[in-house]
């Protein structure tokens, strides 16, 4: 079974590259608002939806307008590529998956995608449509097969990237008799309890916390500015470096943990959060931000299922903190800040959250034996119901 993966690479185009592709950008940009506005009061004004084809044609005679003639400047396979990105984005918006789409600002990431003919790797460099010569990218890693399209991006901090789409096969895993319950937090970002007793705490790196003191700092620096000019923009390149460099700090080492989860463990057991309403408690939000619940999940599933392990997600209204993993007793509270507890059935005491860790991989590992996965090359995520 193939899956489609994406690889990343950073990207140095040289000066008439950049400038070049700063029009392909803006190109896509605008056909991306056009047709968005088009859409928007095609359905409010008129009562009637207006799909891809529809949008199709009429960028084909926008571009033979006198006023409109320079989109045929840039690739158009980047325009009809804009236009296939923003009906996804309408397909995900009323399959529930997202929100309404929104325009594009030119101070955002911009975005410009490849595909078929429209783009090529020769000697080690990229080339793309009507952008002259070939530009230089950092190999990190080999490509596994021939990318289906490519999407070059230029963020806020001023990188250059290029992600590919590549075809790969699974490579399951060394089938493993081994479980664990993962329990989510603040203080250690994942704690976990294993079928062979042990606990293990990763720690939390608080990348966003760590960064906070030279963010003030940068935040200060930019609102002293005039908006537009250049000490502006200066100041504003320096507050987004800033933000990547956490966002790729915390990038590597989800990844990295995630990667050790689920190498060492057939079974991952985790509790499913309400992350979105979770963060409306103004004390632990930014906390919880940084610590990136969501992402990890996901990097989790999608890594399990390449890998032939089972992920089981509990209940969220599971009480794992608050059930003895001795004797199964429930007590009534357990605020925040009590971290260790005695309970008051069996007399055994308590770790917080390895208890926790614990519980959820006692109902996990109970739900996929059920279910007959346990110790097979399964890729199905299982949702335990609560047993309160």
């Amino acid at each position: 079974m193939g899956y489609q993966l994406t690889y990343r690479y950073r990207l140095y185009p040289n000066r008439e590259q950049r400038a070049e592709l700063a029009k392909t950008f803006g190109c896509a940009r605008w056909v991306h608002n056009w047709a968005l506005r088009l859409r928007t009061d095609a359905y409010h004004g008129e009562g009637r939806s207006m799909g891809y084809a529809e949008t199709a044609r009429l960028l084909t005679q926008k571009k033979k307008e006198a006023e409109t003639a320079w989109l045929a400047e840039c690739s158009a396979v980047v325009l009809q590529q804009s236009l296939r990105n923003l009906e996804r984005a309408f397909t995900n918006f009323f399959e529930g998956r997202s929100g309404y789409p929104s325009f594009k600002r030119k101070r955002d990431r911009q975005s410009a995608r490849y595909v078929g003919t429209a783009f090529d790797v020769r000697d080690g460099r990229l080339k793309l449509a009507k952008i002259p010569g070939t530009i230089k990218v950092r190999w990190s890693r080999t490509l596994p097969s021939k990318p289906s399209s490519c999407t070059v991006t230029l963020d806020t901090a001023g990188r250059y990237h290029v992600s590919f789409v590549v075809e790969v096969d699974a490579k399951p895993l060394p089938k493993l008799n081994r479980s664990i319950g993962v329990d989510l937090g603040l203080n250690d970002l994942v704690v976990t309890s294993s079928s062979d007793g042990e606990v293990w705490h990763s720690g939390n790196p608080r990348h966003l916390r760590k960064s906070l003191r030279r963010l003030k700092r940068a935040q200060r620096s930019l609102s002293r500015k005039q908006k537009g000019s250049r000490n502006w923009e200066k100041a504003r390149r320096k507050v987004a470096r800033i933000h990547a460099k956490i966002a790729d700090q915390r990038r590597d080492f989800l990844h990295k943990l995630t990667r050790k989860l689920v190498d060492e463990n057939q079974v991952l057991c985790f509790e499913s959060l309400a992350v979105k309403n979770m963060v409306r408690n103004r004390n632990i939000a930014l906390s919880i931000s940084d610590a990136g619940w969501g992402e990890l999940l996901r990097l989790v599933q999608y890594k399990a299922e390449m890998a032939g392990r089972t992920v089981v997600l509990i209940d969220r209204f599971f009480p794992s903190s608050k059930r003895c993993s001795a004797c199964g007793h429930v007590i009534d509270n357990l605020p925040l800040n009590v971290r260790c507890w005695t309970c008051p059935e069996c007399k055994a005491e308590h770790q917080r959250d390895a208890n926790a860790a614990e519980n959820i991989r006692r109902v996990g590992h109970t739900r996929s034996q059920a279910c007959g996965d346990h110790g097979k090359s399964s890729s199905a995520f299982m949702l335990a119901g609560s047993d309160r």
